[in-house]
């Protein structure tokens, strides 16, 4: 058996800003997508300073939470990149 890849096309090019770097992503994708595909080592940091990355990829944990455009808690695996875009670092408190 081998795996292969199911066509799909891809929307529009697009670009948001994840702390203050330029993220090339795609209209559809999410965050989360565009941020692991851009090699994004962390998307936040817990309590004793460990990097936090997506873990379930649909919305069901917290592992993947954002503050985009000012809000904080945004699951990225939800929340669909947009042009300009400003997303940042969850930091535990």
């Amino acid at each position: 058996m081998s795996a292969s890849r199911v066509p799909a096309e891809r929307g529009a090019p697009i670009e948001f800003e994840f702390e203050g770097e330029p993220v090339g992503s795609y209209e559809g994708e999410t965050v989360a997508a565009a941020l692991l595909a851009a090699g994004v080592p962390a998307f936040g940091v817990t309590r004793e300073g460990d990097a936090r990355l997506p873990l379930c990829n649909m919305g069901t944990c917290y592992d993947c939470a954002v503050t985009a455009d000012g809000e904080r808690l945004v699951r990225a695996c939800l929340a669909d990149a947009r042009p300009g875009m400003v997303v940042e670092r969850n930091e535990a408190s």
